[in-house]
C-alpha cells in the first residue's frame, strides 16, 4: 500500500492506548522515574515526586542492558516487587522493559507496559512473545534504524493479535557527540503521516543531557507527540544507571508546568 493511501486511511482510524485512566494517542501520556531499580526508597519517593506534578505512569528498570557487562544490571524479580508497591503506593501503572522471551509472562504479571528498548528492536522472538503477551508494548526505535524498519518491527507485534503498540521515538545515532544521541523529531509527523500507532519521544536518552529534556520535550509536543517518557531520580548524583542524565524532581515539576498548558494550547490552535 502506498505511503499516501494509507496516510488517508491512518487520519481517520488512530490506535488508543488505554491505559489505566489515561488513553494514549488521544492524552498527553507523561511517563517518568528512574532509568533502573535501586531501592525502595529511591524508587517509591521519586514515584511519589513525579505523581505530584502531573506524571501518569512510572517507568523503572528492573533488568538493564548495559554496555559493559560490569555495570549495573538491575534488580531483576526485586526490582519488580518494587515497581508493584510503588504502584500500590502511588496508583501510577508501571512501565519496565523486557529482554527475554522466556520472561515476558512474568514480568507481565507485574508490568502494565512492556517495554522494548532499542537495542531489542529486531529481537523477534522477543516481539512476537510481547504480542502474545496481553499487555501493550512500548516499541523504542533502534539507534541505527530506519522509519520503515521500526514499523516492520511494530507489525511483528501487530501480527500476535496484540494491537497495544505505542511507538518511541528515543534517538538514532548520526556523527553529533555533544548530545547522546540524535533527537529525530521528524520522526513524529512522519509516523503520524504513516501509521495509526500512538509515539512518544525520549528526551533523556536522545540527549544524555538534563538541560536539554525540557526543550526537547516541549518541542515533542509542539511537533504532536501523543507523550514523553523521562528519566527523574530522587538524587541523581548518587544514580547507579545513567546519573548524568536524570533529572531532578524539582526539575520535572518546573517543566510539567509548562508541558501541559502548552499541550492546552496547540490543540486550541486552528487546523
Amino acid at each position: 500500500m502506498s505511503s499516501l493511501k494509507l496516510a488517508a486511511i491512518t487520519k481517520t482510524r488512530r490506535t488508543v492506548v488505554q491505559v489505566g485512566e489515561v488513553k494514549i494517542g488521544r492524552d498527553l501520556a507523561v511517563i517518568a522515574g528512574p532509568c533502573s531499580v535501586e531501592s525502595e526508597a529511591q524508587t517509591i519517593e521519586t514515584a511519589r515526586a513525579v505523581k505530584s506534578a502531573g506524571a501518569d505512569m512510572l517507568r523503572g528498570g528492573a533488568f538493564k542492558p548495559r554496555t559493559s557487562p560490569y555495570s549495573f544490571q538491575g534488580l531483576g524479580i526485586g526490582g519488580l516487587r518494587i515497581l508493584e508497591k510503588a504502584k500500590r503506593e502511588t496508583g501510577l501503572p508501571i512501565v519496565t522493559e523486557v529482554l527475554d522471551p522466556r520472561d515476558v509472562s512474568w514480568v507481565a504479571e507485574f508490568a502494565d507496559i512492556l517495554q522494548i528498548g532499542t537495542r531489542n528492536m529486531q529481537n523477534f522472538s522477543l516481539l512476537k512473545e510481547v504480542g502474545r503477551s496481553g499487555r501493550p508494548v512500548l516499541l523504542k526505535r533502534g539507534m541505527y534504524s530506519t522509519l520503515d524498519e521500526w514499523l516492520n518491527c511494530a507489525e511483528y507485534i501487530l501480527s500476535e493479535g496484540n494491537p497495544d503498540v505505542i511507538l518511541c521515538e528515543r534517538g538514532i545515532r548520526t556523527f553529533e557527540t555533544y548530545t547522546r544521541n540524535t533527537l529525530d523529531l521528524s520522526a513524529v509527523p512522519a509516523i503520524r503521516e504513516l501509521t495509526h500507532l500512538p509515539i512518544v519521544i525520549d528526551p533523556t536518552h536522545s540527549t544524555g543531557r538534563p538541560s536539554l529534556i525540557e526543550p526537547m520535550s516541549l518541542a515533542a509536543v509542539a511537533a504532536g507527540a501523543d507523550g514523553i517518557i523521562v528519566e527523574v531520580h530522587w538524587r541523581p548524583e548518587e544514580a547507579l544507571c545513567d546519573a548524568d542524565q536524570a533529572m531532578t524532581p524539582a526539575g520535572f515539576t518546573g517543566m510539567m508546568n509548562r508541558l501541559r498548558p502548552l499541550r492546552t494550547f496547540m490543540e486550541k490552535l486552528p487546523a
